[in-house]
């Protein structure tokens, strides 16, 4: 077993300097980098959405850490690993070349960008040498096709800077300026407004280089207008548990209560508006300030008027009545975070993941799910799993880290979304992710299934990061 701290002196943390930026506050010495779970889409429109699988420290050709993304696809039986295409900078019709510690498939997002029928799957790239210099990274668009994922085209970076494509959001909720991709670098952020279309041709790029260098990017309709919300949040800050957040950051300042690593939207309370829910996984700086004990989840509601910046946060911790646990010193909880209607009751859920909970093994890792409820405290209903759940295969190991990535589709089209949940060091850092089918009341561990490193064409014996690597560099 790998531990986390030998994995961050490798190139998955190894190249994330302090950034300088015009106006930014001082950086502290670890920044971090959010990389979401990727989200299922019917890529080759066939009914089935299709699981997403990235492996950021794959071996390509040779070439260490160069990295791929695995595509499984979807069938009314589910998921099998014979089903699948594995895709890299070297495959036919994407851009660029395989090279050591690109880290393809770092970030990934999912969304119809030229609104074909297709889903389109965005990849980055986040340590791609580049004519803009080492480690600028490169942000694909690969365009679904009733082949599947057979062609690509780049989101270019405007200016020079490094790590672009830290971390992708994407969603359309209309044609033209309503579908968007943002990009998250140390530069700020990058969005693309549509329409886009398959040649590579979008409708805008807008830059945004006066907020602080950018880990974590989301989008969401938070005031039900038809048009995305951009989400920023920062890489930490030295007077801060984690970085800022903004919400449309080119128009204000960040929220005045709260900070985190990590952004996810959706509806928790079924009123029509987007919610924004940011995890903050890390011990807080000063006792009482900011942050918590064992990490937490912050939660501010969208409106009529979207989300001010003087808006209160709710906080939901391990001590939160209802959710199971308790708030341990480095839990992280927080540390992973997927927002999806997991029970069909019309209302959001908050998937949280703990990766380095001690459920008896040291940072073995933990996944909670909170419930989403139309009024009245959130935790009652919260349930949890881990590897020593009945009926998920394997067991806790020590440095596991179960709950890397979390995040939520339906891939068998019954109407009951699966939940995916990796673990990024399983197996020498190899990496695995878990398959919880849908139930009535939501995932159950009963069928579940594990797909591992080797089971989906990887060889290699160490730091494959089947899944991706979330947080784990930084945390």
């Amino acid at each position: 077993m790998v531990s986390r701290y030998d994995l961050r002196g490798g190139w998955r943390t190894g190249a994330l300097l302090v950034a300088v930026v015009m106006g930014a506050p001082l950086l502290s010495a670890t920044p971090a980098a959010a990389m979401h779970g990727a989200v299922p889409g019917d890529f080759n429109g066939d009914g089935y959405r299709d699981a997403v699988l990235p492996a950021p420290g794959a071996n390509v050709s040779g070439k260490r850490g160069a990295g791929a993304v695995v595509v499984l696809y979807g069938s009314k039986s589910g998921l099998s690993t014979s089903r699948r295409a594995t895709i890299t900078q070297n495959t036919a019709g994407v851009p660029g070349t395989a090279e050591p510690d690109d880290g393809f498939g770092g970030a990934t997002a999912t969304v119809d960008l030229n609104r074909d029928g297709y889903a389109d799957l965005v990849v980055s790239a986040p340590y791609e040498d580049t004519a803009r210099g080492k480690d600028a990274g490169t942000v694909t668009v690969l365009w679904g096709s009733a082949k599947g994922l057979t062609s690509g085209t780049d989101l270019p970076a405007t200016t020079p800077g490094k790590y672009y494509g830290l971390d992708v959001a994407a969603l359309s909720t209309g044609p033209g300026a309503k579908t968007e991709v943002l990009v998250a670098g140390y530069e700020g952020a990058m969005r693309f407004t549509g329409p886009f279309s398959r040649q590579g041709t979008y409708g805008q790029a807008v830059e945004n280089r006066d907020t602080a260098s950018v880990g974590s990017v989301a989008l969401g309709d938070f005031g039900h207008d038809g048009v995305p919300d951009e989400v920023a949040v920062t890489v930490r800050l030295s007077a801060l548990s984690g970085g800022e957040v903004y919400v449309d950051p080119v128009y204000g300042g960040a929220q005045q209560r709260g900070n985190g690593l990590i952004a996810a939207t959706g509806d928790i309370n079924g009123d029509g508006y987007a919610d924004l829910v940011v995890g903050d996984p890390d011990e807080p700086d000063h006792a009482g300030a900011d942050g918590a004990l064992g990490g937490r989840v912050l939660l501010w509601y969208g409106s009529a008027h979207g989300i001010a910046r003087d808006a209160k946060p709710v906080q939901l911790t391990q001590n939160t009545p209802g959710v199971p646990g308790a708030s341990e010193e480095e839990d992280n909880f927080g540390g992973a975070l997927a927002v999806a209607d997991l029970n069909r009751d019309g209302l959001a859920d908050i998937v949280v993941g703990s990766p380095l909970e001690d459920t008896g093994k040291r940072n073995a890792g933990q996944v909670t799910v909170i419930p989403g409820r139309r009024a009245g405290g959130l935790g009652t209903g919260a349930y949890a799993f881990t590897q020593n759940t009945a009926g998920i295969p394997g067991a806790d190991e020590t440095e596991d880290s179960f709950g890397t990535t979390v995040a939520v589709g339906d891939i068998n089209k019954d109407g009951k979304p699966e939940l995916f949940i990796s673990a990024a060091e399983e197996n020498n850092a190899t990496g695995a992710v878990w398959v919880l089918p849908g139930g009535t009341d939501g995932p159950t561990s009963k069928g579940s299934s594990m797909i591992t490193a080797p089971s989906v064409g990887f060889p290699q014996k160490d730091s494959t990061l089947l899944g991706g690597n979330g947080l784990l560099g930084v945390i």
